[in-house]
């Protein structure tokens, strides 16, 4: 059974994310690692994350490793440290997921997530139950560095144009929603010069007022206070901080793939290159690639797959269309930080967000989910019912179905008991009939799927 997901381990705290398991995960790494080299760990705000993280501290120091404890911090901040003083990270986060839910995540030595191959040779090692457990006056040495989110935000701020950011005095109100986030993104948006309204900026890892997903219906109270106070614009955090979304200065929800495109756009009038996204993001940054004269690569699923096919390609941006951009120049991950200061620079072209949201082209995008008991055996039944519609098919990552006006994706998760569809079209009602289409047809393979 395959340990990793699209994003790490994930599963209920104490369930089935346990300290075993996080003691044990670690000791597989420092025996990939042949038991050398420096690991900084480090945790997102949720209450089981001190609890792993001690456990992964354990585990790693056991196998000779030393240990660099960064404490709480957002995922990218982690990263960004790594980068430049470990050899290997591990996260202990869920990201987006509900508030039982914790996770254990890998990073690579130069910063970005753990390479598929490398996640499978901890998984052989893992099931094979054989660490390299090194003798008593071996074991690794331990501190720890408080300074890995100001050595972040320092470094965002050298990363885009801070001057003329400060030069417009932004006003902007986030909700981190009580997680990493609040420990970066109030402070990175002051050093811009930001008049900066909070809310849920107090770490708490139960996460008392909404989800760590920052979907639409969680942020009403953001869209309110955007537009009581005349904000420039909104921006919300996931649990880890790696993905930002916004409400424009109307307290307009700003669609995560017209966001995803909108970047995209500014990026490529100051530089051309590739442009790296998965088979879910919108036709918009294909239309965007398309209009700048470059390529547009996709891949499947996860920013792990996006930044390593921008590394590949040299690709000058990419992400994913639920507000993970990732800007190569700062770091190949998703990073929802630098995210809110490059948008923050986009603004000061002049033009609302508002105005920049509809400079992109139009679709309309639909999604839903379905529970899934057995995803592989449903996968291959819808498959097997796609390739009979005689339409174009994209098996990248489950299974993209082409139609003349649209078209529609269904994926299981990687992360949680479910299928995820995804539809697009220029017109709604054909979006949302695409996406009532790729419903049915999972509900239909997964009926014959408990059958078997």
């Amino acid at each position: 059974m395959a340990l990793f997901g699209t994003n790490g381990v994930r599963g209920i705290a104490n369930e089935y994310i346990t300290p075993e398991l996080a003691v044990n995960l670690a000791r597989c790494l420092g025996t990939y690692m042949g038991s050398k080299g420096t690991v900084a760990i480090g945790c997102d705000t949720r209450i089981s994350g001190q609890m792993l993280k001690s456990a992964a501290i354990a585990g790693a120091l056991s196998t000779g490793l030393n240990v660099i404890d960064v404490g709480p911090a957002p995922t990218p901040s982690i990263q960004y440290y790594v980068r430049d003083h470990a050899d290997a990270g591990i996260v202990i986060t869920a990201s987006h997921n509900p508030r039982q839910y914790n996770g254990i995540k890998f990073i690579a030595g130069d910063g970005t997530e753990f390479p598929r191959d490398g996640e499978k040779d901890i998984e052989k090692i893992y099931y094979s139950g054989k660490y390299s457990i090194v003798s008593w006056e071996k074991t690794g040495n331990f501190r720890t560095d408080p300074d890995v989110n100001a050595y972040y935000i320092r470094n965002i701020i050298n990363s885009v144009n801070a001057e003329t950011i400060r030069s417009h005095s932004f006003k902007v109100v986030i909700d981190t929603g009580c997680g990493a986030g609040s420990l970066t993104l109030p402070f990175l948006l002051r050093a811009l010069g930001c008049q900066v309204l909070t809310l849920e900026a107090q770490p708490d890892g139960t996460f008392p007022w909404r989800n760590p997903e920052p979907v639409p219906e969680a942020l009403t109270e953001l869209t309110s206070l955007v537009k009581m106070t005349g904000a420039d614009l909104g921006a919300a955090h996931d649990g880890d901080a790696d993905r930002i979304v916004f409400v424009d200065e109307n307290g307009q929800f700003i669609n995560d793939d017209v966001l995803l495109a909108m970047v995209a756009k500014y990026m490529l009038e100051h530089e051309k290159g590739p442009v790296v996204t998965p088979v879910s993001s919108s036709q918009r940054i294909a239309d965007v690639a398309k209009d700048a004269g470059v390529e547009l690569y996709w891949t499947a699923v996860g920013s792990i797959n996006v930044a390593r096919k921008m590394m590949e390609v040299n690709a000058v941006f990419g992400g994913e269309g639920n507000g993970g951009l990732i800007f190569p120049k700062h770091q190949y991950c998703r990073d929802g930080a630098i995210g809110c200061a490059k948008v923050l620079e986009i603004l000061a072209g002049g033009k609302k967000l508002s105005e920049l949201a509809k400079s992109v082209p139009h679709y309309f995008n639909e999604k839903t989910r379905a529970p899934s008991k057995n995803k592989q055996t449903t996968m291959e039944i819808v498959k097997k019912e796609a390739s009979g519609l005689g339409h174009k098919l994209d098996t990248t990552d489950g299974v993209k179905i082409w139609y003349e006006d649209g078209w529609v994706l269904i994926r299981p998760s990687g992360t949680e008991p479910i299928f995820r569809i995804y539809a697009e079209a220029k017109k709604q009602d054909r979006a949302e009939e695409l996406m009532q289409e790729g419903l049915n047809m999972v509900l239909k393979a997964e009926k014959h799927s408990t059958l078997k």
